[in-house]
C-alpha cells in the first residue's frame, strides 16, 4: 500500500490513525472557525493527526430549497483562513471541472464527491493539479471497482490517492456498510478511509432536515472499521446537529468526538499493533 502524504502527515500501513472532520458545509465562517479549533485541540491532545474537511457547496441537495453553502469563492476564503490561523490542511469536495482550478489554489486534499466518482473529465481534471485526490466510493459501486475512477487519476500521472468508503445502497433508502470493502479497496494499493457520518444517512427525501438518519450507530460504525484495517476516519461532526443547515441528521455532536477517539486509537493499537 502507498502511503500517501498530506503536508507532515502520513497515511497508510504503519503509520498513526488519520481523522478527517469537520462541519458537512461551511455555514458561517464563526462556526467554521469554532468547529476547526475544537477538533485541533482534541486532535493535539489525542495525537491524532488532523484534516479539516467542510463543503463550500454542495451541490446535490435533494431540493433546491435546501443550503448549499457560501460558494465556490467564499467557500474557499473560508477554508484558506482555517489553514493559516489552525496550521492544519484542509479537504473540500469538487463538482466541475471549472472549480477546479480556483480550489488546487487553497485546497490540500481535492475530494472527488461519491455521485461524481466514476466522472472522467473531473477526475482527470482534479488529479491533474497533482494534489492528493480523496477518491469517495459512489454507493452504487462494488468496492473492487473503485479500481476504474483510480485508473483515471493514475493516466495522468497522480498516484496521491486516498480511497473513502461511504456505504453502498441495497435496496431503497437503506445505506450499508459492507466491512469486506476495507480489505477490497486496499488491495487497489491506496489507504482506505471510511466515512462513518454518511454510512448512517436514510437516502431519500424526508420532511425535515433532522430526519433521515441513524447517528446512534457512528460510534459502531467508527470502531468497527478501525478494527478492520481502515487507515482513517472521516466524521462530520457539528456543535448542534439538529440545528445545523446540511446533513442535520447523521453529523457527530462535537461533544462526543473526543471519547469515540479514544477508544478507536486504542484498537488501532492493537490491531496495529504500534505505538502511537
Amino acid at each position: 500500500m502507498k502511503v500517501v502524504e498530506v503536508k507532515n502527515i502520513k497515511i497508510g500501513k504503519g503509520q498513526p490513525l488519520v481523522l478527517i472532520a469537520g462541519p458537512c458545509v461551511i455555514e458561517s465562517e464563526k462556526i467554521t472557525l469554532l468547529v476547526a479549533e475544537k477538533i485541533k485541540n482534541i486532535s493535539e491532545k489525542l495525537k491524532i493527526p488532523f484534516i479539516f474537511k467542510s463543503s463550500y457547496d454542495k451541490s446535490n441537495r435533494s431540493s433546491v430549497e435546501n443550503y448549499r453553502g457560501p460558494g465556490l469563492k467564499k467557500g474557499l476564503e473560508i477554508l484558506k483562513k482555517v489553514k493559516e490561523e489552525f496550521d492544519i490542511p484542509v479537504l473540500s469536495d469538487v463538482h466541475c471541472k471549472t472549480e477546479i482550478p480556483y480550489a488546487a489554489e487553497v485546497l490540500d486534499v481535492i475530494q472527488i464527491p461519491a455521485f461524481l466518482c466514476m466522472q472522467t473529465d473531473i477526475v482527470v481534471e482534479a488529479a491533474k493539479t497533482q494534489k492528493v485526490l480523496n477518491i469517495k466510493k459512489g454507493q452504487f459501486l462494488a468496492p473492487q471497482d473503485i479500481r476504474k475512477p483510480v485508473s483515471k487519476a493514475l493516466s495522468v500521472g497522480n498516484d496521491k490517492i486516498l480511497l473513502t468508503e461511504r456505504g453502498t445502497v441495497f435496496g431503497y433508502n437503506n445505506m450499508i456498510f459492507d466491512i469486506r470493502s476495507i480489505p477490497i479497496m486496499q488491495q487497489v494499493g491506496f489507504p482506505v478511509i471510511v466515512d462513518v457520518t454518511h454510512i448512517v444517512r436514510i437516502p431519500g427525501p424526508t420532511s425535515k432536515e433532522s430526519a433521515g438518519g441513524e447517528p446512534q450507530y457512528i460510534s459502531t460504525y467508527c470502531y468497527a472499521a478501525v478494527a478492520a484495517g481502515a487507515n482513517g476516519l472521516f466524521i462530520e461532526t457539528h456543535p448542534n446537529p439538529q440545528e445545523a443547515l446540511c446533513d442535520a441528521a447523521s453529523m457527530l455532536k462535537l461533544d462526543f468526538l473526543e471519547e469515540i477517539l479514544e477508544r478507536c486509537i486504542e484498537i488501532y493499537k492493537v490491531v496495529n499493533r504500534i505505538k502511537l
